[in-house]
């Protein structure tokens, strides 16, 4: 899957009193994208943890570049990078508000592979390796 596009519409409660995204939230459309790209390569977080692999994020990075605003209509596009994963996963996404073109927002994060049994990081699962563009 070279990049997929997670749809969102920002809600009343996710605004500061300023009336922008509250950068926090960020975070929670970056998860939901990536969640939502696993699913469509069909497999889901819980049939990753139920096979006794954690995916916990190590990093995160995000850039904000434009204001995102109550009722925005969001497009979160996300993608991995083409060589196959290892212990380490990384996503990159771009937040864009197709209505005007404006980039609200771009970032990326690592997951790395950790085996339930022993806490100790381990190699991506075979699952993982169809994921990368």
């Amino acid at each position: 899957m070279t990049e997929f596009t997670y749809v969102h519409r920002v809600r009343y409660r996710e605004c500061d009193p300023m009336g922008v995204v509250y950068h926090a939230h960020y975070v929670d459309y970056f998860e939901a994208a990536r969640t939502e790209m696993l699913r469509a390569t069909g497999v889901t977080y819980r049939e990753i943890e139920q096979s006794g692999i954690s995916m916990p994020v190590v990093d995160l990075q995000i850039s904000y570049q434009t204001p995102a605003l109550y009722d925005d209509l969001l497009h979160v596009l996300v993608s991995v990078p083409a060589e196959p994963p290892t212990v380490r996963l990384r996503f990159s996404y771009r937040v864009v508000r197709p209505a005007d073109s404006a980039r609200i927002a771009k970032g990326t994060t690592t997951l790395c592979f950790i085996d339930q049994q022993t806490g100790r990081p381990r190699r991506a699962p075979e699952i993982a390796l169809g994921w990368h563009s």
